[in-house]
């Protein structure tokens, strides 16, 4: 655990360091689980969102996308439910006077009983070697299993409990694991109690005439209210999809973990609406297709997982999570679920609007079932960057800081260096950036020795660094380094954009899945 810890202290540390993430307003002392982009953080969060919509939009002609208004009327979150059921369990420690959500405190009970499986994997992978079957081990090996046992158990019964809304047995379950506060050790505890998230808000320019409203906290209402719409003016056909990404708010009471749980985030989400019947098909169909989406990126299958709900939503007949190896474990980074027809129909009643679907080919109207699939792009960002930080020793013994983001995704494609500030250099290197500034995001570096600007440029996460020498005001030619393998070639000037486009175009990476 002291591993991971200081590994995310460090995914933190450079993601300041490089103009990834600012915390907000920290000339004022920040401002608790609210964070700013900066230079480079915004690049990459864009692109994670173009990659996103690329795969989701534009490469399926039934899903289309929409941008819906944080504010909306009232009575939508009254319809879906959150003004009477969007709460987390908290529970408070009377002497730290700390505030803890309690299935988060179990569920770092188990994080902590999966260190320990992660641990014997890794003395029987030490003690096998080559020969060692992981998957194998995993299965047979006793106190492997016991260890899995005693989490499955915990999990049930922490979702059966939270399902009936027990909070009592919730709380007895705390006190049986023995979990302690983790700032003091105190296992004081008061009762567990319900919380809503949502932020209100008022509209109206006086305050006779204000109305009560919610920021949004999530963004899949704004699809619903708007199926009809979307559905008649683009004359879609079931199945089809609505896509949409945005921010959303939630009054995290024990927001933590840098950007994966704040209280303004953004999602990416879709609503694929079905014939009812159907749904369990589609909802397979998505999970496949969004893991594939997921390991297109090369971040390695080993950092995911499925995650199947024992507990559903009041709205759901299945729902799972893809999950992800962050460096503080396993923790969900997309939701796949069958919402049922709930959604609509609830809206229908609130609103008294018909929101159906009528079948030209049964000659009849039905209410869709949907399929969502939600993902948090900011946890999605944090899922890149931590992965993608590395420290490696090199052959002359020295260590270096690299930041092997997917290509597609990094904020720079190229930096382009001239050997010294003079001789004309800075002007032929000058050219090649503007000439290429057309087709991609590239850099201009000429400080320091140009074996700093390589390290600089790994660390920033940069997939090429060229050259200009001396030679290129003779040949015309300059040298490209790839930043993962750090190889030097010497290209033409004119192969520049080829090489660059081969390597980061968003064809050739969805083209994996």
């Amino acid at each position: 655990m002291a591993k991971q810890e200081d590994q995310f202290k460090k995914v933190i540390s450079h993601a300041k360091e490089y103009g990834y993430v600012f915390q907000s307003s920290e000339i004022y002392d920040g401002l608790s689980a609210v964070y700013d982009y900066a230079q480079n953080g915004v690049e990459l969060k864009k692109n994670i969102r173009d990659y996103w919509w690329k795969a989701m939009v534009q490469m399926h002609e039934n899903i289309v996308g929409i941008d819906a208004s944080i504010l909306m009327h009232p009575n939508t979150w009254k319809a879906s439910g959150h003004v009477d059921a969007f709460t987390d369990p908290l529970i408070d420690n009377k002497d730290s006077k700390k505030r803890y959500r309690a299935d988060v405190l179990v569920e770092d009970y188990c994080a902590k009983i999966e260190a320990k499986i992660d641990k014997e994997v890794a003395k029987a992978q030490k003690r096998f070697g080559d020969s060692f079957n992981k998957d194998e081990f995993l299965a047979t090996n006793g106190r492997v299993l016991g260890y899995q046992e005693k989490i499955n158990t915990i999990l049930s019964r922490l979702g059966k409990s939270l399902e009936k809304e027990d909070l009592a047995d919730v709380k007895l379950l705390i006190e049986e694991l023995a979990i302690a506060d983790p700032l003091t050790g105190s296992k004081n505890w008061t009762d567990v109690k319900q919380f809503n998230l949502m932020f209100g808000t008022k509209l109206g320019a006086s305050a006779e005439s204000t109305m009560d409203l919610y920021l949004r906290p999530e963004t899949a209402q704004g699809i619903f209210v708007n199926f009809l719409n979307v559905q008649k003016t683009g004359r879609m056909k079931i199945p089809f999809g609505i896509a949409q990404t945005g921010k959303a708010f939630r009054n995290e009471i024990v927001a933590r973990q840098f950007i994966f749980r704040m209280r303004e985030f953004e999602q990416m989400e879709l609503q694929f609406f079905v014939k009812p019947g159907t749904q369990k098909e589609w909802y397979n169909t998505w999970k496949e297709t969004r893991l594939k989406w997921h390991l297109s990126l090369g971040m390695g299958a080993e950092n995911y997982r499925f995650h199947d709900h024992e507990k559903l939503a009041h709205y759901a007949d299945s729902a799972a999570d893809i999950e992800f190896k962050f460096p503080f474990g396993f923790k969900e980074l997309e939701g796949i679920h069958s919402r049922t027809d709930f959604d609509l129909k609830a809206h229908e009643d609130f609103s008294g609007k018909k929101l159906q679907y009528f079948d030209h080919q049964e000659n009849k109207s039905y209410t869709p079932y949907v399929v969502e699939t939600s993902i948090g792009l900011d946890r999605m960002f944090l899922a890149v960057f931590s992965n993608s930080l590395q420290e490696e020793t090199l052959e002359n013994g020295t260590t270096r800081t690299v930041l092997k983001l997917p290509a597609v995704l990094a904020p720079v494609k190229a930096a382009i260096l001239p050997l010294v500030k003079k001789d004309g250099l800075p002007e032929v290197a000058r050219e090649i950036m503007h000439d290429l500034q057309w087709d991609f995001n590239v850099s201009y570096d000429e400080k320091d020795a140009v074996g700093r600007r390589y390290r600089r440029q790994d660390a920033n996460g940069t997939p090429f660094c060229i050259t200009v020498d001396h030679d290129t005001l003779q040949d015309n030619m300059v040298t490209i380094r790839h930043r993962d393998t750090m190889e030097q070639k010497r290209v033409p000037i004119s192969a520049l954009k080829n090489i660059i486009e081969q390597e980061v175009a968003v064809k050739n990476w969805l083209q994996k899945m």
